[in-house]
């Protein structure tokens, strides 16, 4: 990594999944019955890799990782799709940041998978996503292959327009630091893509702001 331009990037990143609420991996556990199928979310709101200008960017992962994922022999496989308004570089730099080959968290996160991490194929798609200011709903859309959309947990004793939130997870997927988990449940999570085909409607979701540096 000694040619590996300085970056940074913050954003929005939120996961569905086919554990049940709340996320095992969030406590640093394993997944429910060892494995984890998911859509894994991220808006660039603001970054940079050395002059690539990164802001109002997004990037989705969907696939699965069998094991622990905080554990040892960590291994998976995922597709990729990238923002379709990214340029060449751009492209290329998101790929690099999120699939862990440039230091900073994800290259720690990147560095789990002793059993073999796989990118089985890369698509430019038009993304469509939302991500109310308050957190009370989230999801993305890529028409026919992706549908992952979650709302905030809320009960009987919830103070209206308060949600559950979590501070120093111990499994944090977006690492160590000041961010804050809201917690959520999927409403919808299919994917057909990259010979993946599941759908999981009632399970586990939650968003958690990031801030990376690398390399």
């Amino acid at each position: 990594m000694t040619d590996t331009p300085n970056w940074h990037i913050v954003g929005d990143w939120f996961d569905n999944c086919s554990c049940a609420v709340a996320c095992p991996c969030t406590f640093a556990q394993p997944p429910d019955n060892e494995f984890c199928e998911s859509v894994l979310f991220w808006h660039v709101t603001k970054g940079h890799y050395g002059d690539t200008v990164l802001d109002d960017l997004a990037f989705v992962r969907v696939g699965r990782w069998d094991g622990d994922l905080w554990g040892a022999r960590v291994k998976g496989q995922a597709g990729i799709f990238i923002d379709d308004r990214a340029d060449d570089a751009q492209a290329d730099a998101l790929a690099a940041i999120f699939g862990g080959r440039v230091g900073g968290f994800p290259g720690q996160v990147n560095a789990l998978f002793t059993g073999g991490r796989k990118v089985i194929g890369v698509e430019r798609a038009k993304i469509s996503f939302e991500i109310t200011p308050n957190q009370s709903r989230w999801g993305v859309d890529i028409a026919g292959k992706v549908k992952a959309w979650a709302e905030a947990l809320t009960g009987p004793t919830s103070n209206p327009g308060e949600y559950p939130r979590l501070a120093n997870a111990p499994g944090s997927e977006t690492g160590p630091g000041p961010q804050l988990v809201t917690w959520g449940k999927s409403t919808a999570c299919n994917v057909d893509a990259f010979g993946f085909k599941f759908s999981w409607d009632v399970n586990s979701s939650k968003h958690i702001p990031f801030d990376w540096t690398g390399p």
